[in-house]
């Protein structure tokens, strides 16, 4: 059985940037996510007003409000695939809290060296036990890898996406 034989209804995403706490959690809640997929690579975000989504901080909201977290970092960009997007941002006068679509060659490369050689079947199977929401820091998903691998599961399994907003 491959990835493309099992169905999910929904794979959610979620991003930090524009939110704080409280609302990330409501936004969760309403949404009925019971597992966050942390698809960072590293686990922190820059700035006091979201020292709330560095890891142990946000694992420790998340069991107080009884949903379960999962880092899977074999789905985070390397470093240099993200500092390639800077470039991009660069280029087009966005930083990155403001960026709104990902950059052709990001697409192409994140695919290329992570998505496609990914075995999603795991994922997938996980994913169909629970209310998953894929988690990293951009506001729009658009703007996130995590587009990419809801789109990916969407198309192998059916999934309807659903892009939270806090």
């Amino acid at each position: 059985m491959t990835a493309a034989d099992l169905r999910l209804d929904r794979i959610a995403t979620i991003g930090v940037y524009g939110a704080d706490l409280d609302g990330f959690l409501a936004a969760l809640r309403e949404a009925g996510v019971n597992l966050l997929l942390d698809v960072r690579q590293r686990r922190g975000v820059r700035g006091a007003q979201y020292s709330w989504a560095n890891a142990a901080r946000l694992e420790a909201s998340l069991r107080e409000a009884g949903i379960g977290y999962q880092h899977l970092p074999e789905l985070a960009p390397t470093t240099a695939m993200r500092e390639a997007q800077y470039e991009a941002d660069a280029a087009k006068g966005e930083g990155k809290r403001d960026r709104t679509v990902l950059a052709p060659a990001y697409v192409e490369r994140y695919t290329e060296e992570i998505l496609d050689p990914a075995d999603l079947e795991p994922l997938v199977r996980f994913v169909g036990r629970s209310n998953a929401a894929l988690f990293c820091v951009e506001r729009d998903a658009a703007a996130c890898h995590r587009s990419l691998i809801a789109a990916r599961l969407a198309r192998e399994t059916g999934a309807r996406i659903v892009n939270l907003r806090p």
